[in-house]
Parts: C-alpha cells; sequence; structure tokens
C-alpha cells in the first residue's frame, strides 16, 4: 500500500542540514497496524505528515497505492489524500467556525456524498461517539476531550482505507482513550483499515501488528508481532 525509500526531511540552517528524518526506508501491507515510538524530537509526527502528504521530504521517493506521490502536483497529492486517507491530529485541528455536526460532514462534502446520505453518515458516527448532544456547539465550547472525539469521527466518516493517528489518545482519560483503540482494533481487524499510529503510550503501541522506533530521525528498530 505505501513503500518509502531513503526519505530525508531536512533544514537548511547556516551551511549545515539539520536532519529531522534522515534516510528512512519503510513499507506498510494493506491491513497493517502499525505504531511508530520514539523520543521526542525523534521524527514521528515529521514522518507521519509526510506519510499523509502534508508535507514533502527533502530528498527520497513515496508511492502509496503504486502511485509515485514524490512526482505529483499539491492537486494530485490532495485528491489521493481525500479518497483514501483520515487523519486524526494530536492538535484537533477542528474548524473553529464550524459546529461539531458540520465538522464531521467536511470530508463527505469533498467527496461529494449526497445530502440526506450525509445526514444519515453523521448522525450515526455522532450515536457511535456518544456526542448527539454537542452537534450544534462549536470547538470552542468542547473540552479537550470531546474535541478529540469530534477529531476522531471527522477522520472516520469518510471510511479511509488508511488511517493515520499523531497520539490519538493523548487528551483522552483512560476509559476513553481505551476504548478508541479498541475501536481502532476492531476498523483494522473487521474492516481492513491500515492504520499508522504516532504514540507515547507502550500499551497503545501493543494494539498494532508491528512497532517502529525512531531515534534521531532514523529507524532505531522495527518488530512484528
Amino acid at each position: 500500500m505505501l513503500s518509502l525509500q531513503h526519505i530525508s526531511k531536512y533544514y537548511q540552517v547556516g551551511g549545515n542540514k539539520n536532519y529531522v528524518i534522515n534516510d528512512i526506508s519503510l513499507d506498510v501491507d494493506e491491513g497493517e497496524f502499525v505504531s511508530i515510538m520514539g523520543p521526542s524530537g525523534s521524527g514521528k509526527s515529521t514522518l507521519l505528515n509526510i506519510i499523509g502528504m502534508l508535507d514533502e521530504p527533502s530528498t527520497g521517493f513515496h508511492y502509496f497505492v503504486d502511485q509515485p506521490v514524490h512526482q505529483m502536483k499539491e492537486k494530485q497529492r490532495s485528491a489521493l489524500y481525500k479518497q483514501y486517507i483520515g487523519f486524526v491530529f494530536q492538535a484537533y485541528h477542528l474548524i473553529d467556525e464550524l459546529t461539531v455536526y458540520e465538522n464531521i460532514e467536511t470530508p463527505l462534502i469533498y467527496q461529494d456524498v449526497k445530502s440526506s446520505e450525509r445526514k444519515a453518515m453523521v448522525a450515526d458516527m455522532l450515536d457511535r461517539f456518544n456526542i448527539v448532544g454537542k452537534k450544534d456547539l462549536f470547538p470552542a465550547q468542547l473540552s479537550g476531550g470531546q474535541q478529540q472525539l469530534v477529531g476522531i469521527a471527522r477522520a472516520l466518516i469518510a471510511k479511509p482505507k488508511l488511517l493515520l493517528a499523531d497520539e490519538p489518545t493523548g487528551n483522552l482519560n483512560s476509559k476513553q482513550g481505551e476504548e478508541i483503540m479498541e475501536l481502532f482494533r476492531k476498523l483494522n481487524k473487521e474492516d481492513g483499515v491500515t492504520i499508522i499510529q504516532v504514540t507515547h503510550s507502550e500499551k497503545n503501541a501493543e494494539y498494532g501488528s508491528r512497532i517502529i522506533n525512531l531515534l534521531d530521525g532514523r529507524v532505531e528498530s522495527s518488530k512484528k508481532f
């Protein structure tokens, strides 16, 4: 599904290259559940953003569903992203001017889903995440945990083939966090959704079928379960 070959990301600082990611090669098969771990500053979020086409590498080759992402223009990358990928951000990235309902609905509008169908799908998500009573509120009126649930609902509503999650349970209490990880496991096992998550939590990492450890922008270890 995904192949990164010799991917690096660096910034020029004076005459030097400051590497955030240094020569990473990684293949992810359809249906895998991969956990990426590592200390702060090891390049985890940057790697996830490159995989999700939100950031471009400085060098290297990026293939997604057999398409050469590294050769694409931004518009093509954006179309590919909208068709295949759901992203759960650590900082929520909800749209402040939209209600909970509208935030969750947004990906479906991009995909030209019919209005009646959108209504049913959003209602299902509100129900699933127990946030029906919050549907007319704006993000600023929600707690951090509630915003995270809305972000996860939005990421899942268009039934992505690949779900990317950056510290998905970081702002949730332990019960909510466990429920989200169980939901991810179910999506992976029953619906075949490929998942790549960045996490600090050993417990969350173990939901994956493979754990990749990054250190200083490189893959330090990779083990499958």
